[in-house]
């Protein structure tokens, strides 16, 4: 599945398909869809808590992405452009900086989780019921 995803003032093209965990584990070293459960479980916690009208300040620094965090969703959203345009810089620290302005993670990751759900999801039918 591709997906065209806006980055700060950039559009860029974004693919998840079954090469992905291959690629990002071969590329860092680590299990992509631990580290999307990972990522996923802090932002919904993240999500939750600033939302909630009176959390406290400490509650608020709790629930703040941590460095990991940030370089998972980096690391994955690197994989899934260089996935959907070979023209994409090799390394994930050049290909940030072509992007235009800064971006927030808050807008991007929802839609970077979208995507791979939707990867996820198989188009068989099954055969017993």
């Amino acid at each position: 599945m591709e997906r065209t995803i806006k980055i700060g003032g950039s559009e860029l093209r974004m693919r998840a398909s079954a090469l992905i965990p291959r690629l990002y584990r071969f590329r860092f070293g680590r299990d992509l869809i631990k580290d999307m459960s990972q990522l996923e479980e802090s932002y919904k916690k993240a999500l939750a808590v600033s939302e909630k009208e009176n959390a406290t300040d400490e509650e608020r620094k709790a629930a703040q992405l941590s460095i990991l965090d940030l370089t998972i969703f980096e690391n994955v959203a690197w994989v899934m452009a260089k996935a959907a345009d070979p023209e994409v810089p090799n390394d994930p620290d050049e290909w940030l900086d072509s992007i235009d302005g800064v971006f927030s993670i808050y807008e991007v990751l929802p839609q970077i989780l979208e995507l791979w759900v939707a990867g996820l999801e198989t188009t068989s039918t099954p055969r017993k019921k």
